[in-house]
């Protein structure tokens, strides 16, 4: 373990300890997010942003694709990353891991799941598990909808078409965005169509999911079951312990992002917007966030916070 982990790892352990932080330096002033292009991590970049700009700090969100998003993580050219999706993203991990000079500051949530599921045309076919796909290949024209290239998601599935895995060598990978990939998903309401799906997303409320079992080694047991984890530059965190005691206890929960992703997805909300409504909402649910966290110039963050949600 280098030096500047271990300073990390001390940096952050002293942060649970005190009451109060010194404020940042002015260095600090901005954090550098990336968003690979999920709603849910757009909703929670949306209230990392609401609560930064309170407190008088300027958040910067880059759109990353997954890898590359690492790579600008490793390499210094982001601070924070909210969407390290475990197991999923367990390759990029231990690269970064293994380069050093990465931190985890909390795990931002619990209750996920990721993983291949059908529409119910498919689920009238019978199909209930990976396994139960390839017999019904022309009904579901052999495609399997997934979302971005570079996805730790569709490389899996891809190693699945490749191993031909339950039959499936002959099977093709559609990739596009998440948006792209729903649309497919809802125009096709009446035709079998298997696709990725996952939670929190408000997927789960508009349309009618069956997700598939079989999948514990491609996404992991119990239907793809996940956490999500917050990463921080080592170096950052211990420059900047005000803003990465705030990213250590931020938190969040599935129906709290379900209800984020609707306002963003179905109201056309900026995610700031939902951000800033939900927390007006839900005042108490910023005050572990903000324990022991002050703005960039010293002053009480809470207070901050609470000011700019009312105004």
């Amino acid at each position: 373990m280098t030096k500047k982990i271990l300073a990390a790892a001390v940096a952050l352990t002293t942060l649970t300890s005190l009451p109060a932080l010194a404020q940042d330096a002015a260095a600090c002033g901005t954090v550098r997010l990336s968003d690979p292009g999920w709603t849910d991590i757009t909703a929670t970049n949306g209230v990392a942003s609401v609560l930064l700009s309170a407190l008088g700090y300027q958040p910067d969100i880059a759109t990353l694709s997954v890898p590359v998003g690492y790579e600008a993580l490793k390499n210094a050219q982001t601070d924070v990353f909210l969407g390290n999706w475990m197991p999923a993203q367990a390759r990029f991990r231990e690269d970064l891991d293994a380069a050093g000079g990465i931190t985890e500051l909390t795990r931002n949530l619990e209750g996920a799941k990721f993983t291949l599921a059908v529409n119910p045309a498919g689920v009238e076919l019978g199909v209930a598990d990976f396994a139960d796909l390839d017999a019904h290949r022309d009904a579901f024209e052999g495609k399997i909808y997934g979302i971005e290239p570079g996805a730790p998601a569709n490389q899996s599935i891809q190693a699945m078409i490749d191993a031909d895995e339950f039959g499936l060598g002959d099977w093709q990978l559609v990739e596009s965005g998440e948006q792209a990939m729903l649309a497919q998903v809802a125009r096709n309401s009446g035709t079998p169509t298997v696709f990725l799906a996952w939670a929190p997303h408000p997927m789960n409320e508009a349309i009618d999911i069956t997700y598939l079992s079989g999948g514990d080694a491609q996404f992991g047991p119990d239907y793809g079951g996940a956490t999500v984890h917050t990463l921080a530059r080592a170096e950052w965190a211990e420059t900047c312990p005000n803003a990465a005691r705030l990213f250590s206890q931020l938190v969040f929960d599935v129906p709290m992002e379900n209800q984020l992703m609707g306002k963003i997805l179905d109201d056309g909300m900026s995610a700031e917007d939902a951000a800033r409504n939900w927390i007006a909402a839900n005042p108490q649910a910023i005050e572990p966030w903000l324990d022991g966290v002050t703005t960039l110039d010293g002053q009480p963050g809470l207070a901050a916070v609470q000011s700019a949600v009312k105004g």
